[in-house]
């Protein structure tokens, strides 16, 4: 089992969770973040000031999937995540080596 981690545009979580649900990925967890790579933030104008957004709001997506969706999985998030401007994210991907369902107790690959 593998566990992508995704940082994507918000805007583009909709087209994201839709692309991995057409590729059979049963759950996966979305947390608001904030950050900055390569971008180094932004310039704003408020009222008439100008201040500087060091780190831009952003999403992290967590999926836990069997080792053959991986780079399917990896593919669906690119292409639906991708706007080709600066900030469009990135994907990691790393090993899990159990998975426990609460619930039943089922472990492994049937957990998910």
């Amino acid at each position: 089992m593998k566990m992508i981690i995704a940082i994507i545009k918000p805007f583009k979580l909709d087209d994201v969770r839709e692309a991995l649900s057409g590729l059979g990925v049963a759950g996966m967890t979305v947390t608001e973040v904030k950050g900055f790579g390569r971008q180094k933030g932004h310039t704003e104008l408020y009222r008439g000031a100008e201040y500087v957004v060091d780190f831009l709001p952003k999403l992290k997506l967590e999926a836990v999937i069997r080792d053959d969706q991986v780079e399917h999985a990896i593919e669906a998030i690119e292409q639906a995540a991708r706007t080709g401007k600066i900030g469009d994210g990135k994907i990691f991907v790393c090993d899990i080596e159990q998975a426990v369902r609460i619930r039943t107790g089922e472990v492994g690959a049937d957990a998910l």
